[in-house]
């Protein structure tokens, strides 16, 4: 009987200390970023990101956006997609330009090119990435914010959908 005890509560000891991996990564994300270009799996997101542009794979992009993924800076007249938004200006070339160069650390983002995150009024298109629940997501593509609205966030491809920073419209 003793011996049951013993071992009963040394599994519950043994349970009691275990981590529990949501909680790390949940606080990962609450942090700050270091700059995570190095790391296997950042390339490995962004080396199939340049595949799906490069190729236009509407169906693999929509899987690595988050839902708020930030496309423009205005308030579309009419429900769009991205994609659609992309199309219309002929964007695919510049964000595959884009997501070839490096990244760096912002806040909670690894933002490309670098020269956004020297110089904050960078004119040209960047693009974010971010950890969600210990994945990669596509978070934004956007121009350079016209003048006046530095500190809101780009309207998202979704509408009704939070945008970034999950600040509702």
């Amino acid at each position: 009987m003793r011996f049951r005890f013993v071992v009963c509560a040394v599994l519950l000891l043994a349970v009691a200390a275990c981590e529990a991996p949501y909680k790390k990564s949940d606080a990962m994300e609450k942090k700050n970023r270091k700059d995570q270009s190095n790391e296997p799996s950042f390339q490995a997101f962004v080396g199939r990101l340049r595949i799906a542009v490069n190729k236009h794979d509407r169906k693999m992009l929509s899987s690595m956006m988050t839902g708020d993924f930030g496309y423009r800076w205005d308030n579309p007249t009419a429900p769009e997609l991205a994609f659609d938004y992309w199309d219309q200006r002929n964007l695919w070339g510049e964000l595959a330009g884009v997501l070839r160069q490096k990244f760096g650390p912002s806040d909670n983002y690894m933002v490309s090119p670098p020269q956004v995150l020297a110089d904050a009024s960078y004119p040209g298109y960047r693009a974010g990435v971010r950890l969600v629940r210990g994945s990669w997501k596509f978070a934004y593509f956007v121009p350079a914010p016209p003048t006046g609205i530095q500190g809101e966030a780009p309207h998202s491809a979704l509408p009704g959908e939070p945008v970034l920073g999950d600040q509702p419209r």
